[in-house]
């Protein structure tokens, strides 16, 4: 029996090739429908079995010899054209490897060792002539401009992340950056899969990112890496297994929600962490209810305990929270300031976010990541590929290194008089003006690290970029419009070193000299 798209298929070949009225397409499968043929009645009409069928039932299914002629003829090069389609179909997709429909989130055909990933993805390195960066004028919009420059401020903020991180870590903070900007100007509704994410979150310039841990990626060789390891294992011991993670407040009908959280080793530690919490914060005792929740693993079983201290089924929600993501070694904290007004089902919403905010802080980057590469998350990608084909969704390195590649030309010449470059001369500038651009950030960046630590290099930098970035209009004009940069501006953010102070010093010293000693 035909489907309804066997008869669409039909009716647009008889309309279209046979050059049919619609009105006339119609009578024709009707008559194709109804044909009085004992074998045939349910069969002509599709393009497949009318191609199939030869001339001499045709023309007695809808009448006319010419008419039956001409409709065979185009079917039968309609299916001719559909296997040829299939043909080079296959063949494209023949390989060896050919298993399923390729995912826009695989790196690569084959696997590469880390050292293959890294030297693939390489970014032009210019010398380090400051008279020839200087001179350089670059033309772009500021989303390159932003990615240049966190892949270069995080060689000295997060010297343990691999390029292929800091290339997917910068495209993640673009993504956040104009996400944001986009709904400041109205050009898209607020998506709020970032924000309520509460896996592993990093904060570049304070733009607040989700990433993915790459444990086992080694890049730097295995007596750096255990160096690394070293350090980060004191850093975990010293400091965050003692520290309360705390979460945003959040606050409906004058009620007051603030959740924190705490590593514990075992069940008698939960008493003496709660005391030394009251002990700490002082203005948690003026809560109105001090709801907990407890798991840790003792032996090769969990024990856990809950206390709704009055909130009436809050220690148990807690718990489940807890269960839901598989935590133990974990003390939770909800602590509530009574508004005086019931808040119904809408508690255990607010609870549950800012708890799940508060254990998110776990997964943070300060002395959990272990020095592990990461991953940018795209939690915003909803396309179907990501979900069929079961793939984490991260920015990827190459897409991120081939927008920079082409996204810094030089400024438009005014001058149309000139021949007009080659496809391979405006690549080549391009590169070119990339590399310079990357050598500005670096000479910019190297002149603050022995001055700076790494946080507050990540505080000012934000500032640096804000001063050099394109100038374009504000507003919805601005969106995606280009501008200039002289890298010379760059340059001039840098930390004067004690020979250039002592020169510009002694510079103007002699200026006054001479400025004295000429005749009024």
């Amino acid at each position: 029996m035909a489907t309804p798209k066997d008869l669409q298929d039909l009716l647009r070949l008889l309309t279209g090739q046979n050059k049919n009225s619609m009105m006339e397409a119609m009578k024709r499968v009707k008559a194709l429908q109804s044909a009085n043929l004992s074998r045939l009645t349910l069969k002509l009409a599709s393009i497949s079995a009318i191609a199939s069928t030869d001339i001499t039932t045709l023309k007695s299914a809808i009448g006319g010899e010419k008419a039956a002629k001409s409709l065979l003829r185009a079917c039968m090069l309609y299916i001719k054209s559909k296997e040829g389609v299939a043909d080079k179909n296959i063949i494209e997709n023949s390989g060896k490897n050919f298993k399923r429909k390729r995912s826009q989130y695989e790196l690569s055909d084959q696997p590469k060792t880390p050292a293959e990933l890294e030297a693939s993805l390489s970014l032009p390195q210019p010398s380090k002539d400051e008279e020839t960066i200087s001179r350089c004028i670059v033309y772009s919009n500021r989303a390159p401009f932003l990615l240049a420059f966190t892949v270069q401020l995080l060689k000295y903020t997060m010297p343990e992340q691999p390029l292929s991180s800091r290339l997917s870590l910068g495209q993640a903070v673009v993504n956040f950056n104009a996400n944001k900007k986009a709904t400041s100007l109205s050009l898209r509704e607020l998506n709020c899969s970032q924000s309520l994410s509460w896996g592993p979150k990093i904060k570049i310039m304070n733009r607040e990112v989700t990433v993915l841990k790459r444990s086992g990626y080694n890049w730097k060789g295995d007596e750096m890496k255990n160096e690394h390891e070293k350090k980060d294992d004191v850093n975990v011991k010293d400091g965050s297994k003692k520290k309360w993670n705390i979460s945003k407040s959040m606050t409906s009908k004058k009620s007051t929600f603030v959740a924190r959280s705490i590593q514990i080793s075992s069940p008698s530690d939960v008493g003496a962490a709660l005391e030394g919490l009251f002990t700490e914060d002082q203005g948690l005792r003026g809560a109105t209810h001090t709801i907990t929740a407890w798991r840790v693993q003792v032996g090769k079983s969990i024990s856990e305990g809950f206390n709704d201290d009055g909130e009436k089924n809050g220690g148990q929600y807690l718990l489940d929270l807890l269960r839901g993501e598989n935590s133990d070694g974990i003390l939770l904290v909800v602590s509530r300031w009574y508004g005086g007004m019931m808040l119904g089902p809408e508690r255990w919403r607010i609870i549950s976010e800012v708890s799940r905010d508060c254990l998110s802080q776990r997964l943070r980057i300060n002395g959990s990541i272990n020095q592990d590469a990461l991953w940018g998350l795209n939690l915003e990608d909803n396309s179907e590929c990501s979900i069929i084909d079961n793939v984490i969704p991260v920015f990827k390195p190459d897409k991120a290194r081939a927008y920079l590649l082409n996204s810094f030309a030089s400024p438009p010449d005014l001058n149309f008089q000139k021949k007009k470059k080659s496809v391979i001369a405006v690549y080549r500038e391009k590169e070119e003006n990339l590399g310079l651009l990357l050598e500005a950030f670096d000479i910019l960046f190297t002149s603050w690290t022995s001055h700076l630590s790494p946080d507050e290099l990540d505080r000012r930098a934000w500032g640096w970029y804000s001063q050099t970035r394109p100038d374009v209009e504000d507003g919805v004009m601005g969106w995606g419009a280009k501008g200039t940069v002289k890298l010379s501006d760059i340059l001039k953010l840098k930390r004067e070193s004690p020979s250039d102070l002592l020169s510009h010093c002694e510079g103007t010293c002699a200026n006054r000299l001479n400025m004295k000693s000429t005749p009024q």
